[in-house]
């Protein structure tokens, strides 16, 4: 990443208009692994929410582990001083440049919702998340699925899939008016090779919907949530081999 793209990232990040909250079902999905994971963990554990953005999840994380340690990072300072405002321990910081301010092996769980999409780097994170993460730590991701049962229907009528961007002033060839800033776009399938490329193993995935649908659709997107591969949104957990 150049430092003229870094730059011009930051400022998209740092715009108000900007989306930097995560959707109730997705957070929800991700609650559910940490209250998993918590109840069979030795505590007190240290969990980061990496790319906290306004820190609704990470806030919604402590209330599911009280007497754990649980802090939120960002690399934007606007949507850091909202998490602070929901009184939540932050540090500024981005997961690729220049790398997380953290300590190798010192994170019991990572997580890292809706962060992946907006990356240029995204293997660099990966590196990263699992250099931080203890062995056998955990590792919590959200991100758009681009196989959702609407896209391939937006994509068999020639139509640019839902979460895509060709743009980062506004949005062409697809629904919706909101530029996200989403660079990269996954499968399952494809998720799940990106993990275990990078080390990380034992992924379960769960699907979640997405908040946008129309309402008329919106049942029908929550049956799609019990299938993964073709769910709105892909949430998973891995792990680092506790063999490190």
């Amino acid at each position: 990443m150049t430092a003229e793209t870094s730059g011009e990232l930051r400022d998209f990040y740092e715009n108000p208009e900007t989306p930097v909250s995560v959707a109730q079902d997705r957070a929800a999905r991700i609650v559910a692994f940490l209250r998993e994971i918590v109840a069979v963990e030795k505590g007190p554990l240290t969990i980061l929410d990496v790319g906290c953005g306004d820190g609704g999840l990470t806030r919604q994380a402590a209330d599911a582990a009280p007497g754990h340690r649980v802090a939120g990072m960002d690399w934007a300072m606007t949507p850091l001083r909202a998490a602070r405002g929901r009184g939540l321990a932050v540090v500024r910081g981005g997961a690729v440049h220049p790398g997380i301010p953290i300590a190798s092996g010192s994170v019991d769980v990572v997580i890292f919702s809706e962060v992946v999409e907006h990356l240029v780097d995204p293997d660099t994170a990966l590196l990263e998340m699992y250099r931080i993460l203890r062995p056998g730590g955990h590792l919590l991701m959200s991100t758009p699925n681009l196989a959702a049962w609407f896209n391939r229907g937006m994509l068999a009528f020639g139509r640019q899939p839902v979460f895509s961007e060709v743009s980062m002033a506004r949005v062409f060839g697809r629904p919706g008016r909101s530029v996200a800033g989403h660079l990269r776009l996954f499968t399952l399938v494809a998720l799940r090779e990106f993990l275990q490329e990078y080390g990380f193993t034992g992924l379960v995935a769960r699907g979640a919907t997405y908040h946008d649908v129309p309402g008329p659709l919106k049942p029908i997107d929550r049956l799609f949530r019990a299938w993964p591969s073709a769910a709105a949104i892909l949430t998973v957990h891995a792990r680092k081999p506790a063999a490190g």
